[in-house]
């Protein structure tokens, strides 16, 4: 294998995958078998500026140079070889918020990420026009905020684009976007337009919309089409790394121009690629900090729900999404404070010191013995606000009656019904739309331990839950995946990730078992019943404006919305042993720090919140 993959590097034929996260930016080389064979990475921080999240392009430059020279220094060192060029290159990124340019590519404002949800009148306005969900963190948005709040820049707008449209055009010179990026930026038409033969059917933005939106704006923007990038499906040309774009990206010199890139995508799509979940009637579900689920329609919703956001898979097919800000961290809270404990006993009575996840082997084997209902306790998991249960300014809260089963067991399964429950009101609404799921597969670092996680969550939505068990990496594979295609557009992507990605790896699946099925519905009706106490908390306990997102003011939890690049590892629960960050744990180029379990009370040490869904 290793004189293979040298020859392979040597040769121009491995391809590349990057993606940049909310918390890393990831580089994977996969080989012709499209199995990681190196990977490299940077860690970088968003950060609140004038009342703004943001990343500053500088941030953007130096994170890209930085994971990439990462990925050819591993490569180096098992190889002993450096990459010169690559058979193919694709780029993912955190998707939405806005990155507004002039004509001469000069950035206008501060990137605002899709963290920033000072868009309300925009999206409540666009929503309504539109009678389309519009949500605060979609590009669209912020651009009619802009309108609205008559901000200066809008005067000389000349485009806008994503953060992974941004790097492909520094790469490429091309001003264009995968259609699952673009359809976070504007609404899709989720109807192949024609296309050459044996092309994949092309996507646009919808049209209708489009001029109802333009209706909006006109007074401002005198062209909206003109400032959106071109759609590309997955498959299709989208440009060639320039002499320029190789040397932004690899100063050295060593990268040689000419590398066919993939269309750019977002987070969201290469998580349905790096799952296998982008055939109708599949989904995945995200699960870390926050978390959300991705279900593939087989026709439009028949209303706007505002728990739904409709995005598309690469290919341009149309996507149901019930996103939530808040995930597994208090999950992770309740570990660490009993990792503290284990080690506190363990130094007192000269016992071993307990490993990570051994913790969360042993709770979460409480939480299977434990009641189905959780013997009465309630817990709320809600670090931030809650959009998909109107909450404004959330707050993390322990309920139980005096009559309720206050044991160990009840109290981890109350937290992980807790992490799910708004999940599943979202998903109620998808039920309620009769949309069929036959699977989703789960990913993301809680399904590190095997078992208990994904038959909670199979009850939780009442459908199997699988967990893939292959090599994949992430995001940053998943759109090396993608790049890959671009030789395989013969077939339908679908086709392609199930008969050649996907083939022949092994697949465990949780079904729904109704003991559990009835507890989580009984949990879920006081969990609705209760939710008037959020504002009563957030009330008494007030010390900033309330927030849809994370407090600015606090940074000790970096990964209150972490890093999708993370998360859509689908080996993520293979390795029940591995401590190290479950991408990593997936990645056979990868030694695992020692150090990032160590410490089972430091929150950034804990793989199973490293994620970010954005999408």
């Amino acid at each position: 294998m290793g004189d293979d993959a040298a020859r392979q590097v040597a040769d121009g034929r491995t391809t590349l995958g990057i993606e940049l996260g909310s918390t890393r930016i990831k580089a994977v080389l996969v080989d012709e078998d499209l199995r990681p064979v190196a990977s490299g990475s940077h860690e970088w921080e968003n950060a609140y500026v004038d009342g703004r999240w943001t990343y500053s392009l500088d941030a953007v430059e130096t994170g890209l140079r930085a994971a990439y020279a990462d990925l050819v220094a591993d490569v180096e060192r098992q190889y002993g070889v450096r990459p010169t060029s690559f058979r193919a290159a694709g780029v993912s990124a955190m998707m939405h918020g806005y990155l507004a340019f002039d004509a001469d590519g000069e950035l206008l404002v501060p990137f605002r990420t899709w963290r920033n949800t000072s868009t309300g009148p925009a999206a409540e306005r666009l929503s309504a026009a539109l009678d389309f969900n519009v949500p605060l963190r979609w590009s669209i948005a912020h651009l009619y905020q802009a309108v609205l709040d008559d901000e200066p820049h809008v005067a000389d707008l000349a485009g806008i684009t994503t953060l992974a449209g941004h790097v492909h055009r520094r790469l490429t010179g091309r001003d264009v976007l995968g259609v699952g990026d673009a359809s976070g930026l504007f609404p899709i038409d989720s109807t192949p337009t024609p296309s050459a033969p044996g092309e994949p059917g092309r996507r646009d933005y919808d049209q209708a919309m489009l001029a109802t939106a333009q209706g909006l704006v006109a007074h401002r923007v005198p062209d909206l089409r003109a400032l959106l990038p071109e759609v590309l499906v997955a498959g299709e040309d989208a440009g060639a790394l320039t002499p320029e774009g190789a040397a932004w990206l690899d100063p050295t010199g060593t990268l040689v121009a000419g590398v066919p890139f993939c269309p750019p995508e977002g987070d969201a799509g290469t998580g349905m690629v790096a799952t296998n979940a982008v055939a109708p009637r599949t989904g995945n579900v995200s699960v870390g900090t926050s978390i959300f689920a991705m279900v593939v329609l087989e026709q439009p919703l028949a209303t706007p729900h505002e728990e739904l956001d409709v995005v598309t898979t690469p290919a341009g097919d149309a996507v149901a999404m019930v996103h939530c800000n808040n995930g597994a961290s208090e999950i992770a809270a309740w570990a660490r404070v009993f990792g503290r404990f284990a080690d506190a006993t363990s130094t007192r009575t000269g016992g071993t010191t307990v490993d990570v996840d051994d913790v969360y082997a042993v709770l979460l084997d409480e939480a299977a013995a434990a009641d189905p209902d959780a013997g009465g306790l309630l817990s709320f998991n809600y670090l931030a606000g809650e959009p998909v249960t109107h909450v404004e300014d959330g707050r993390p809260l322990l309920l139980r009656t005096p009559g309720a089963r206050f044991t160990l067991g009840n109290l981890v399964r109350s937290e992980v019904h807790g992490a799910f429950a708004t999940l599943a009101i979202g998903m109620d609404v998808l039920h309620g739309e009769h949309v069929r799921v036959d699977r989703m597969t789960a990913h993301g670092g809680l399904f590190r331990t095997p078992g208990t996680p994904q038959r909670l969550l199979a009850a939780a939505l009442r459908v199997p839950v699988a967990l893939e068990e292959t090599a994949g990496e992430g995001g940053a594979w998943g759109i090396a995946v993608l790049a890959a295609y671009l030789e395989h557009t013969d077939q339908a992507l679908e086709d392609f990730l199930a008969d050649t990605v996907f083939r022949g790896d092994a697949l465990q699946v949780a079904e729904p078992e109704p003991d559990d099925v009835a507890g989580f519905q009984s949990y879920l009706d006081r969990y609705r019943a209760a939710l008037p106490v959020q504002d009563v908390a957030a009330s008494a306990t007030r010390t900033t404006a309330p927030t849809d997102q994370a407090d600015p003011t606090d940074q000790a939890e970096p990964r209150l919305q972490a890093d999708p690049t993370d998360a859509a590892d689908p080996t993520g629960a293979a390795d029940p042993t591995g401590a190290a960050d479950p991408t990593d744990a997936a990645d056979p180029t990868d030694a695992a720090d020692p150090t990032d379990a160590a410490d089972p009370t430091d929150p950034a040490n804990d793989a199973r919140t490293e994620k970010e869904p954005t999408a």
